[in-house]
């Protein structure tokens, strides 16, 4: 498992399986910086079938790729120190999705309300492509407002789940398209029904498109089965608490290949495993 561990730690950690004690893979605790082998607030992290590791680095604006083995960083997306809204660089960037080839990798490009695609052989100041959104902010199926999580399931659908934070909904959108379409929450409105999410951060899809969302807001984890909008409540109680069953501003979901479930619970600053019923 690797962990980015954003705030004042700013470093990457990964935990071997069995493992009880992580070991650092990038960054140095404590050392904020925009050298090659540091970061500001990393988000998201994924390790590549040939151990490289790409990592979402927020107020750098950039995506970080470190060889295998590398403590070392080499920019892959965005300019360092210099956000905007240019087709080659981020405005503060978040969760990040390699596709199975490993060929492309999308971000979500949260203050610029927008995902951008690149290869993962880009270097830095590449131009990315507009895959979903890039109007603007607004609560509209034609716009994202703050994306935040993405995913995506190839073999099943060409199309990307994307989370939209301040709209309190997950948008699936197919790359390039001008819009997309609602499948779970109702846009502008934030709550705590079945129906409705608060702040929604990660998100994944299986190989059946059921949808599971870290509702950060309403601290759970919902699942949301293809082609329905009503949820339920998987991890969390809706209560933000730290026992053994509750959860405080989850972020980040990913399962093992068993289905057993990974929350990033922010606020408690700890990784929960949620066994699969």
């Amino acid at each position: 498992m690797y962990v980015a561990d954003e705030s004042s730690n700013s470093v990457v950690w990964k935990l071997p399986l069995n493992a009880t004690t992580a070991t650092l893979v990038s960054g140095s605790q404590g050392s904020i910086s925009s050298a090659s082998d540091r970061f500001y607030y990393p988000q998201d992290v994924y390790a590549d079938s040939l151990g490289n590791v790409y990592v979402t680095d927020y107020y750098n604006y950039r995506v970080q790729k470190f060889a295998s083995g590398s403590s070392t960083g080499t920019t892959i997306a965005g300019v360092t120190g210099s956000g905007s809204s240019a087709l080659n660089r981020f405005n503060s960037v978040r969760h990040l999705y390699v596709e199975p080839t490993e060929t492309y990798i999308y971000v979500t490009d949260y203050n610029n309300h927008r995902v951008m695609r690149y290869s993962t052989s880009s270097s830095s100041g590449t131009n990315g492509v507009v895959v979903a959104g890039g109007n603007g902010g607004n609560y509209l199926n034609t716009t994202l407002y703050y994306p935040y999580g993405i995913h995506s399931m190839p073999s099943v659908s060409s199309d990307l789940f994307i989370s939209n934070m301040n709209a309190h909904t997950i948008i699936r959108w197919t790359p390039g398209a001008t819009s997309g379409y609602y499948v779970a929450g109702v846009s502008a409105v934030s709550g705590q029904s079945p129906v409705l999410l608060n702040s929604p951060a990660g998100v994944r899809v299986d190989s059946y498109l059921n949808l599971y969302v870290a509702d950060s807001g309403n601290h759970r984890i919902q699942l949301f089965c293809q082609n329905s909008q009503t949820g339920y409540t998987i991890a969390g109680t809706g209560v933000a608490g730290n026992s053994a069953i509750q959860l405080n501003g989850a972020r980040s979901i990913t399962f093992d290949s068993a289905m057993n479930l990974y929350v990033s619970d922010t606020n408690n600053r700890r990784i929960q495993k949620f066994l699969r019923l």
